[in-house]
């Protein structure tokens, strides 16, 4: 693998400043096109870049522009880092050691089961499995799928708990409210149930206000002398 350039225009600007090399053996050098190599020349292009010294970074020695000096035909390469950094991994599926691989279809198997909102991606990052093997246990078509037992995959040491937990949140975000629970299913927490007391007991307020007997009614002055004096007479009589 060939070893690439840092900085391939800083690089030809040092060059075309402090070297006699053509502009192909630059352009060569820095994976350049010659007439760029000549605009840096002449200052049409990497205007106001700064130069940088290949020798300093270790991609070049003075011995090979000596010798690229002396022979124009001579293309010089780009030497070999004396430290080696490793190339980024692709992520890929998760990996699973060869003994927990069997039991992948019981921990699939236990995904669909609980967690159904869930998608196939979500569940070959967790188990590190194919959508085809998903798909099978799915279908009832795997073809050990007599001997399937749903099992949780964190007890299979298949995942650990935050990653479920974290895929279990991705996949509540959007989902429909569920269903509101039939009365007497839930519990009340403590701020409900002292609310419903109080209302019970303006109700209650209410009821005894309402069965209270009505104020009776004023008597008439008039009548009751009416009457008095009646009940006098028939005395002295």
């Amino acid at each position: 693998m060939a070893t690439q350039l840092l900085m391939p225009k800083a690089t030809a600007v040092w060059l075309v400043d402090n070297t006699s090399l053509s502009f192909d053996q630059i352009a060569a050098f820095c994976s350049l096109h010659p007439l760029e190599v000549q605009g840096v020349a002449d200052g049409d292009v990497a205007t106001g870049i700064m130069g940088v010294n290949p020798i300093q970074n270790g991609q070049l020695t003075r011995e090979e522009i000596e010798k690229a000096e002396a022979d124009p035909n001579y293309r010089m390469k780009v030497s070999d880092p004396k430290v080696r950094v490793a190339a980024p991994k692709r992520r890929g599926p998760r990996y699973t050691p060869i003994s927990r691989r069997n039991e992948r279809p019981n921990a699939i198997k236990w995904l669909l089961r609980n967690h159904p909102e869930m998608k196939d991606a979500q569940l070959m990052r967790l188990v590190g499995t194919t959508k085809s093997t998903i798909d099978s246990v799915r279908d009832g078509t795997h073809w050990n799928n007599a001997n399937i037992t749903p099992m949780d995959p964190v007890t299979l040491g298949l995942c650990s708990q935050i990653d479920l937990d974290l895929e279990v949140s991705r996949a509540s975000k959007g989902q429909a409210p569920s269903e509101v629970a039939e009365e007497g299913t839930m519990l009340l927490t403590a701020e409900e149930a002292l609310a419903g007391a109080n209302r019970g007991a303006h109700i209650d307020e209410d009821s005894e206000t309402d069965h209270r007997p009505e104020r009776e009614e004023e008597l008439d002055a008039d009548s009751v002398f009416a009457k008095l004096k009646s009940l006098k007479s028939d005395s002295d009589d």
